[in-house]
């Protein structure tokens, strides 16, 4: 609930009061004795969903523009009136759970931090993301998330959108692009000081797990970017606090640019590339499900002459964010093909190599490990892996002669990749005493014994 206070111009008080009697809002009338031209200043508790609609009724009533009000946050109210005033409101779906128009843009305003403070905590953002990204640590990853101030720049520009403020628009936009330049730079600054004075190990940033994740973006990094979008701007209008919010449009762009700082630093195109690809997207898409968002919950320019323009430069602004977001789904279509194709392959060999074990009564298959030697990239030409290794329990002495053979074939499929099947002996444990009893017997059989772990047949490869 809100508190509003309003200042009445002279001449205009009785036509204030008939339209909040009309309305049946509950007032109270001070008496304006500054000497200017207004004559009182008229308070009165407001449902949220309640501000908008009567703050218009009030200025077909006579109250300028120009006048102050002031919207406060209420704790609670005790009054009948205010009650049905509640219900009224509450009943109407196209009012339910949205602030007013002017704490839209306000909120909207405060979410997006000066400059110097956003420069600041993008910085730190980056840098400990950048951290957490070559420590392969997820926790320290998602501390970066925590302080990124990046909502509210992506929040400004949607509402600008939508109200037609121009000068809101653009900011937000400028702030968005000035927070990803800055982060790219932090990120690549941190990882060259890093590399350059030997305060982490040689390594291949490709093989760290929190960059692979951000190698090769596809249909599902939409789908989070859309999400994040949709509900910034929904904790945006309905007044709830967007803190977790933030982390979550964060988590759509922090560690992306610091794997795109890393793959600058280490000199890997393909790294900057695929993290690019995943950055754009991600700021795409989460202002195009923004502005959706508040322009389907009903947010308009205050002059309704405005509208027209309004939905014009909105459509525009949406055809391009589309059709951006469709040229880079080109990119994301063939990762999510990649993905497919890859898994589809592993598990087809996965269940020919079970088939061919269950054809041997006292061999038990332990493991398939697939190994893909490429790198992401090249893996996108061709999902086949290099290495194919099977491990295979057996009793003690048995030889199965012709199952690495048969492995083979029908895993390699005429060409393929390299088949290795490994025997290990399972261990008979007997009972040493009395006090072991027959069910703690069945979970030691059977064993694996390394040191009796061998390598068996294991097959060349062949032309891929």
């Amino acid at each position: 609930m809100r508190l509003v206070q309003v200042m009445i111009p002279a001449g205009k008080r009785r036509a204030v009061l008939d339209t909040l009697d009309d309305a049946g809002v509950e007032y109270a009338l001070t008496d304006e004795v500054s000497g200017r031209e207004y004559t009182a200043v008229v308070s009165f508790p407001l449902p949220t969903e309640a501000v908008e609609p009567i703050l218009e009724r009030l200025r077909e009533a006579g109250i300028e523009r120009e006048s102050y009000t002031v919207v406060l946050d209420a704790q609670t109210v005790v009054s009948k009136k205010f009650e049905r005033l509640s219900e009224e409101y509450v009943e109407d779906e196209e009012t339910t759970g949205r602030i007013s128009r002017e704490e839209l843009k306000t909120k909207a305003g405060e979410m997006a931090p000066g400059l110097s403070v956003y420069v600041l905590l993008t910085v730190v953002s980056a840098v400990i993301a950048t951290a957490g990204v070559l420590l392969d640590s997820a926790a320290v990853v998602v501390g970066s998330m925590v302080i990124a101030p990046l909502i509210g720049p992506a929040m400004a520009a949607s509402v600008g959108t939508v109200l037609d403020d121009r000068e809101m628009f653009v900011r937000g936009a400028r702030l968005q692009l000035l927070g990803v330049v800055v982060a790219v730079a932090a990120a690549a600054g941190f990882a060259t000081l890093l590399k350059t004075v030997h305060l982490i190990p040689p390594m291949d940033p490709t093989t760290v797990g929190q960059v692979q994740e951000r190698l090769l973006p596809d249909f599902l990094s939409l789908a989070v970017a859309i999400g994040a979008g949709i509900a910034g701007a929904t904790s945006l209008r309905t007044g709830v606090s967007a803190s977790l919010v933030g982390v979550m449009i964060a988590v759509a762009l922090i560690p992306p640019t610091a794997v795109i700082g890393i793959g600058i630093a280490y000199g890997l195109p393909l790294v900057v590339l695929g993290a690019s690809v995943l950055v754009l997207v991600n700021v795409l898409s989460i202002n195009l499900a923004g502005t959706a968002t508040l322009w389907y919950a009903g947010y308009r320019p205050e002059q309704w002459f405005r509208t027209d323009e309004a939905r014009a430069a909105t459509l525009q602004r949406i055809a391009v964010l589309v059709a951006s977001i469709a040229v880079l789904s080109v990119f994301l279509g063939g990762v999510t093909y990649m993905t497919y194709a890859t898994a589809a392959i592993e598990d087809d060999m996965v269940a020919d190599v079970e088939d061919t074990v269950a054809e041997y009564p006292e061999a038990t298959l332990v493991d398939v490990e697939i190994i893909h030697e490429q790198n992401v990239y090249q893996r996108a030409f061709d999902p086949r892996p290099e290495r194919v290794i099977v491990t295979v329990a057996r009793p003690p002495g048995q030889a199965y002669p012709d199952l690495p053979d048969r492995i083979a074939a029908m895993v390699q499929n005429g060409d393929g990749p390299v088949v290795e099947v490994r025997y290990v002996d399972t261990v008979t444990v007997s009972a040493r005493d009395d006090r072991q009893s027959a069910s703690q017997l069945s979970t030691l059989a059977p064993l694996l014994s390394s040191s009796e772990t061998t390598l068996q047949n294991q097959h060349p490869a062949r032309p891929l």
